[in-house]
């Protein structure tokens, strides 16, 4: 006769029993992100009466509060701080087990949240990645546009595509296109203004500013490669769109900085004109993403695809210049 071991004690559990779904972990870190269930529930397709009902079983299982709630905001308790941060490293755990194991099968699967700024967003980043589907159809890919900064950590996002050399130090930065920014105006503005032959003559000019990512606003720091230089500017006009400041310049209302492959073909026409043309901007094309972000097989597969792509199709750039 064989004798049954059974195990007594308060304390003990059956495997699993007990234990959060990865699901439940993820509610919670988007909850987390967004300090709500409203645009939590959004962004995973999900009603807010069923993220609520998730993130209550997770505090069940977890015997502990995770959320200060209040009318207007959710905010983290001590507890669920500690928690978050398990469970992002959880998440990015089984994350990593079910890329390799598809890498594994010679396919990518999983999700890839990619931002990018409105304009080249629109007008190139929106084509890479369209080729990029049809090579990897298992993806869900989300494009999110924006002209504002962004961190990648608290919005979730994988990949950011900036243009612009200001990076942050605490990102990865893998260059993808070389790019300039350059002063444009139309022959009709500079016809009817003053003469423009120095940066100091920009404070009697009508400067378009762009208003994003950031920026110092009302300056233009400029460099002839060997120079730097900090334009203070005077301008009754500004806009956080880029494509408003294209806009304005191409009907005469002033002088715009705008990146080589955006006004390229308005200068091939001459419907703008490159004014000062020793200074520009550098604004290099980057991938921006974290060190966490760098060990998935899918961002590293994406990141290579958009190096070899905008090696192929280059950018429209002034020749011999960059």
């Amino acid at each position: 006769m064989v004798m049954k071991i059974l195990l007594a004690g308060k304390s003990y559990q059956k495997p699993l029993q007990g234990w959060p779904s990865v699901e439940d972990l993820y509610v919670f870190i988007s909850v987390a992100r967004y300090e709500g269930f409203g645009r939590a529930a959004i962004e995973l397709g999900q009603s807010p009466s069923y993220i609520s009902k998730r993130i209550a079983i997770l505090e069940k299982q977890l015997e502990t509060r995770l959320f200060f709630r209040t009318n207007r905001v959710m905010r983290l308790t001590p507890e669920g701080e500690k928690a978050l941060e398990g469970a992002l490293h959880v998440v990015h755990e089984m994350d990593s087990f079910l890329n390799n194991f598809q890498q594994w099968r010679g396919e990518l699967t999983g999700d890839l949240t990619v931002a990018c700024s409105f304009g080249f967003g629109q007008d190139y980043l929106s084509d890479a990645i369209a080729e990029f589907m049809t090579r990897h159809p298992s993806l869900n890919i989300k494009l999110m546009l924006s002209d504002r900064d962004i961190d990648l950590l608290q919005s979730g996002t994988d990949v950011d595509i900036r243009v612009g050399d200001d990076v942050n130090n605490a990102y990865i930065a893998r260059k993808l296109a070389a790019n300039r920014r350059i002063l444009c105006a139309t022959a009709d503005y500079l016809a009817r203004s003053r003469p423009l032959e120095t940066l100091d003559d920009l404070i009697d000019h009508s400067c378009l500013i762009i208003n994003e990512n950031n920026n110092t606003f009302g300056h233009w720091t400029l460099t002839d490669g060997e120079n730097k230089i900090v334009c203070r500017l005077n301008s009754h006009y500004s806009s956080n769109s880029g494509k408003v400041i294209l806009n304005w310049a191409l009907k005469s209302h002033g002088i715009a900085l705008r990146s080589v492959w955006d006004v390229a073909p308005y200068l091939s026409e001459n419907q703008l004109l490159h004014v000062l043309p020793q200074w520009y901007q550098e604004a290099n094309v980057w991938a921006v993403y974290t060190q966490r972000a760098s060990e998935s097989p899918r961002i590293k597969v994406f990141i290579d695809f958009l190096v070899d792509y905008f090696a192929e199709k280059s950018l429209p750039m002034m020749k011999g210049k960059l």
